[in-house]
């Protein structure tokens, strides 16, 4: 089948590169156009676009997936199925247009994390299992007939960073199986059941700020599955440098009760940065200080004497 692959960060590349290994015909590559970043206003490319002007593969940059050009452009490509990762919503008249129709890539075990930031929201939420599924698209996001899923435990060690690797490779293993399948005309579509919804909105600042308020697991959760990246963050009042932000990237639930102490109240005696909770003392283990790099605990607490977490 002649494939038009529609992505653009490093997630979609594992999976456009696993077919172009498998010898299937790749007859173009839509993804952002290239933007503007970073003081010397350099034009960055896409992840995709990278790959696939690596390996000399045709590449399609509509600024608007409604233009007539790019719709003309795309139906000339005479592909047989749409294959979408980690793109943007496309307009009916991009996923309606192959024969074979448009099947997305979604990184979690639809309907469960429909939405942006499912990997982010399974494990702020504390699942112990995810996985990918790869569906056709319909008119609303993330609601099209699943083609298949393919699940894996998710780690008490895992945060955003490590599962989204993880899917990554699974994900391209379900993109080149569901290939192969509807190659072959052995593949069922099955409505995605009712009453199992579960949202994955964007991530906003407001979900990454920590509410000491809160039980030490939920903290934890939330800091697992925003680390790396966009990573959780708080305050503290330092006895040296007054009121600081930083950036929060691992944390440990310790066993001890926090019997009554004030939630943000911080005990650096032991050698450890421990922060009380609702419920528990939970341990800072690495951290970035606003202006500085990211940094263990160990190496924070010869800087910085926290009174409080704010």
């Amino acid at each position: 089948m002649r494939i038009v692959f529609f992505g653009t960060p490093e997630f979609a590349v594992t999976s456009l590169d696993r077919l172009v290994r498998e010898g299937h015909e790749i007859a173009a590559v839509v993804t952002m156009p290239d933007k503007l970043a970073g003081r010397g206003h350099k034009l960055l490319q896409s992840d995709v676009k990278k790959y696939a002007v690596a390996h000399g593969l045709p590449v399609l940059q509509p600024e608007k997936l409604r233009d007539p050009a790019f719709l003309a452009d795309l139906k000339a490509l005479d592909a047989d199925i749409f294959v979408v990762i980690a793109f943007r919503m496309l307009p009916e008249a991009v996923w309606a247009m192959p024969p074979r129709g448009t099947f997305n890539l979604h990184a979690s075990l639809l309907p469960r994390y429909r939405g942006a930031a499912p990997i982010n929201r399974a494990i702020m939420n504390g699942e112990t299992e995810t996985g990918v599924t790869t569906f056709f698209l319909d008119h609303q996001i993330d609601t099209g007939s699943i083609i298949g899923r393919k699940a894996i435990p998710i780690s008490p060690d895992d945060n955003a960073g490590t599962l989204h690797d993880k899917l990554m490779i699974l994900g391209a293993d379900m993109v080149a199986e569901t290939i192969n399948a509807l190659d072959k005309g052995e593949v069922t579509p099955m409505p995605q059941p009712e009453g199992e919804f579960v949202p994955a909105p964007k991530i906003f600042r407001d979900d990454c700020l920590i509410r000491w308020n809160r039980p030490a697991v939920e903290i934890h959760n939330q800091v697992r599955g925003l680390s790396p990246y966009p990573a959780a963050c708080s305050s503290f009042s330092d006895e040296r440098h007054g009121k600081m932000d930083c950036k929060v990237f691992a944390t440990r639930v310790d066993e001890k009760l926090s019997d009554g102490a004030k939630p943000g109240s911080v005990d650096i005696s032991g050698g450890k940065f421990m922060v009380a909770t609702a419920d528990r003392w939970i341990e800072i283990l690495e951290l970035q200080p606003a202006g500085k790099k990211r940094m263990n605990a160990s190496a924070f607490l010869l800087g910085y004497r926290p009174l409080e977490m704010l």
